[in-house]
């Protein structure tokens, strides 16, 4: 039976990854579906996409699942017909990468948690099962030509910065639990008006939809898919785009072009960019956006500080970062935190 853990180091297995001559492919995919003992489900889940080679991120929780994983393509059929095997998952919709490498994940990872998104929620009336209706991509473009529809953006500010639909509201938060009432609030006075919420892959706004309608909104949409399903289909049935500039993704690509438009700046010389990037620093490892001329100049970092410090030897930088939570840095926003710290060309 294979271990339900990874016995490599994250180096070996990315190498591994990279020395890979098969193609892959990138897929995500979400259900909200009651899931009785999460921990036993996720191993199942483990072992049967372990044994497919199937690389990954998969969140677990009573309420659903959600995953972003990457196939290799000899082996896609067989991972459609195990996940199908599951009754809730058969037929489910699989979201395929619009910009795909293959490249987005090096190792398997499945985490049991509390939610499958964090919502902050905690309202025993609220539930799931009432949620807003499915749009697809042309009734999207419909609705959306209608003056009076509103357009929600449910991702956080550094997705909607380097792409979003036109006329979109960006709710400007850095989290989806902030979002959810924040939404609410800046709509109230809106309740009866058409309503569209979307997101990424749609597993934010379909939440996101069923929250509008419990605090009273009365004709809520969501993007069936996301942003993902959205780009797949406008391309397939030759309809007219209405997303600008780059998907942000989850992964090792941390994106997806939809468009050629370049809609964001580059955080530390204000030049066309939309390329994410953290910061070289390990201490720091902040998310924000750099052009390739910057990314000469300041050696991938976000700073001068960050970059005498990756001068530093290993030992040093080890010393450095001994006590220093990261994590709540990854996806900051850069823009007020470079404009301060970086030492202009």
């Amino acid at each position: 039976m294979a271990p339900l853990y990874n016995r490599l180091s994250q180096a070996e297995l990315k190498k591994r990854l990279y020395e890979e001559t098969e193609y892959r492919i990138t897929v995500s995919f979400y259900n909200y579906f009651f899931i009785g003992d999460p921990v036993a489900f996720r191993d199942e889940l483990y072992k049967g996409l372990n044994d497919l080679n199937v690389f990954g991120r998969i969140y677990i929780a009573h309420e659903g699942i959600n995953a972003q994983v990457s196939v290799p393509e000899s082996n896609l059929a067989a991972f459609k017909t195990f996940l199908y095997s599951f009754e809730p998952l058969n037929d489910l919709r699989l979201n395929i990468a619009v910009d795909n490498d293959g490249k987005s994940f090096w190792v398997l990872k499945i985490k049991v948690r509390s939610k499958i998104v964090a919502d902050g929620i905690d309202d025993p009336a609220f539930n799931m099962a009432n949620k807003g209706r499915y749009v697809n991509a042309e009734e999207f473009n419909s609705l959306t030509n209608d003056a009076d529809t509103i357009v929600v953006d449910m991702r956080n500010h550094y997705e909607f910065e380097v792409g979003h639909f036109e006329n979109a509201i960006e709710i400007p938060s850095d989290t989806f639990r902030e979002q959810l009432p924040m939404a609410a609030e800046m709509l109230g006075d809106q309740k009866d008006k058409n309503i569209i919420m979307y997101c990424t892959g749609g597993i934010r706004c379909e939440k996101a939809s069923a929250y509008m309608l419990h605090r009273g909104f009365k004709n809520v949409f969501h993007l069936e898919g996301g942003i993902i399903n959205y780009a797949n289909n406008v391309k397939k049935d030759s309809l007219p785009n209405k997303f600008h500039g780059k998907n942000f993704v989850f992964d090792d690509r941390l994106g997806e072009r939809i468009t050629d438009e370049i809609i964001a700046k580059c955080h530390q010389c204000g030049k066309p960019a939309d390329t994410h990037t953290n910061c070289e620093n390990e201490g720091c490892h902040l998310l924000f956006i750099q052009c390739d001329e910057c990314k000469e100049v300041f050696k991938g970092c976000c700073s001068t500080e960050c970059m005498e410090i990756i001068a530093l030897p290993e030992e040093e930088q080890k010393e450095l970062r001994k006590g220093i939570d990261k994590g709540g840095m990854v996806f900051n926003k850069a823009k007020q935190r470079l404009q301060n710290s970086v030492t202009k060309k």
